[in-house]
């Protein structure tokens, strides 16, 4: 059953948002649309336009829809002049597009970077009890990416997952690990965890 998507709606920003110094300002950008009138080109035209810098962008298809996230940076009033580009851009009616200030992530330096990977017979909850596994235990889910497929050789319904995870270094790892693979035995998951290699 295909997930239900609440529309995203214009959000303006507020005259009283702080001015950061250098390039610390920074602009969100999120679009959800048709994958047939992808808005990437037009933002990025816009970004740069603006004269900002597209610092960080996540795209990725969804069903019949396309799902971008674009982090553009740059001085004060470059980002004020990319809002107001991204307004205008907000219009179509097509376009379900958000848009915020925001600023730079805190260090991060003391979560390790893991990779989870798991593939099963697909049931649904299996992302929630994964998640709530890692909530528990105080570890952040950086990156998720999830698909249900057919399988090739026997036609079963089949669901896999990759999980970024940032583990806090104070957590001890194999115990971690022990605990993450009696779960998913539990629940007949095929699963690893291995650290990111690059």
């Amino acid at each position: 059953m295909t997930p239900q998507v609440e529309p995203l709606k214009p959000t303006s920003v507020s005259s009283a948002t702080v001015a950061r110094p250098g390039n610390d300002n920074q602009l969100l950008i999120q679009a959800l649309t048709p994958a047939n009138k992808s808005p990437l080109l037009a933002l990025a035209k816009r970004i740069a336009d603006a004269g900002c810098n597209l610092s960080e962008s996540r795209v990725s298809t969804i069903g019949t829809e396309i799902s971008l996230m674009l982090l553009a940076s740059g001085a004060w009033d470059a980002l004020a002049k990319l809002e107001t580009a991204v307004t205008k851009l907000a219009r179509d009616e097509s376009l379900r597009l958000v848009h915020y200030r925001t600023g730079p992530r805190e260090n991060s330096s003391h979560l390790l970077p893991y990779l989870v990977e798991v593939v099963a017979a697909d049931r649904p909850g299996i992302v929630a009890r994964i998640v709530e596994f890692f909530t528990q235990h105080g570890i952040s889910v950086e990156q998720l990416n999830s698909t249900r497929y057919q399988a090739m050789q026997t036609g079963a319904e089949m669901f896999q997952a990759q999980f970024t995870i940032g583990i806090p270094a104070e957590i001890h790892i194999a115990a971690l690990r022990d605990d993450f693979l009696e779960l998913c035995d539990g629940l007949n998951l095929d699963a690893i965890m291995d650290p990111v290699k690059f």
